[in-house]
């Protein structure tokens, strides 16, 4: 089949999908907003599992937001680390606080940079700082 019968066929269900969820470039603030609830309920879909697929959805719905976001909402250029420390210390935190993403041995590897943060991780932080998942990225 070449590229252009494909295309044909894709772009009726590729706009039924768009009408359905709205996923697209992200306009407005209120756009924003309803993309940062879908990565949520993509996420709590997922439930930790990096091989479901609504993974993939997340990677495209996370992108869009991390696009809009560069362009309204400018942060300095920091870690998803650097992110965790700032977050602990504004709330006076401990590595032992933070019992949600593992031990303490866990979290002391993740701040040293020995491991990175996996999804149900991130989802936990997002909800514990009332932060969007995307912070984490």
């Amino acid at each position: 089949m070449n590229a252009h019968l494909r295309v044909k066929y894709l772009l009726p269900a590729w706009e039924a999908f768009r009408n359905a969820t709205d996923i697209a470039p992200i306009r407005d603030e209120a756009h924003y907003q309803q993309m940062t609830a879908m990565l949520e309920a993509l996420l709590d879909e997922a439930g930790g599992n990096e091989e479901h697929p609504a993974m993939g959805l997340v990677d495209i719905v996370g992108d869009l937001i991390e696009d809009y976001e560069a362009e309204h909402h400018p942060l300095p250029d920091v870690t998803s680390i650097q992110t965790l420390k700032f977050l602990m210390e504004q709330h006076g935190l401990k590595q032992s606080d933070l019992r949600e993403i593992g031990s303490q041995g866990v979290v002391s590897e993740i701040l040293s940079g020995k491991r990175e943060l996996n999804i149900r991780q991130i989802r936990a932080l997002s909800e514990r700082f009332g932060v969007s998942p995307a912070t984490f990225v």
